[in-house]
């Protein structure tokens, strides 16, 4: 049965899709790749296991679609896949490995995708950027993978709290919770950069 949710923005992609058209849902794939794959790198901090955890999630969609209802957006429904995903990857490379900082992935400061270019010319700047962009990753690990999760769809991607409520699938007052706890976390690990 097709999705009802004609006030989606994807509507007519996701009816097509569910109709069997495998371009609709590449497009729907093109349109969230990037934010997607934020999500995931912010959440996992590997390269490597971001483009595996993408795939895995954009072939579950595409397995998932003909039960989607429209009960919400195909984008928060995509988003809750994404999430819980690499919540259940990140608890699984936990008990294998116990992760180290030594696994993450210290790229982020020139992957064009996440940061800006025009400190570039000014090589101090540049200097001081690469050193608070290490710093903020290490922090963004140190916190739980909850906490993570709404820091990343909140002061990242810059989704609202009834989205990423909707998405995890708690209260807006739980969500407002995390976030304060996560930042006060990061504003301790954090504080040491800001007195230098």
């Amino acid at each position: 049965m097709p999705a009802e949710n004609s006030s989606d923005p994807d509507y007519e992609f996701v009816q097509r899709a569910q109709d069997g058209d495998t371009r609709a849902f590449d497009e729907l794939v093109i349109k969230y790749s990037r934010k997607l794959y934020g999500l995931v790198y912010n959440m996992t901090s590997n390269k490597e296991d971001t483009h595996d955890l993408l795939q895995d999630i954009f072939a579950k969609a595409y397995r998932s679609l003909r039960h989607f209802r429209g009960k919400s957006t195909f984008y928060t429904w995509i988003y809750s896949i994404a999430v819980n995903m690499s919540l259940n990857f990140l608890k699984k490379r936990k008990r294998r490995s116990g992760m180290s900082l030594d696994d993450v992935d210290t790229g982020i400061q020139n992957d064009p995708a996440f940061v800006d270019q025009g400190h570039r010319a000014n090589p101090r700047h540049q200097s001081n950027i690469h050193e608070l962009q290490k710093k903020l990753n290490e922090a963004l690990q140190a916190l739980s993978d909850d906490h993570r999760a709404v820091v990343t769809m909140f002061d990242i991607q810059g989704m609202p709290h009834a989205e990423i409520s909707k998405v995890l699938g708690v209260s807006e007052g739980t969500v407002r919770s995390r976030l304060y706890y996560a930042h006060q976390q990061l504003q301790g690990h954090l504080q040491e950069f800001r007195s230098s």
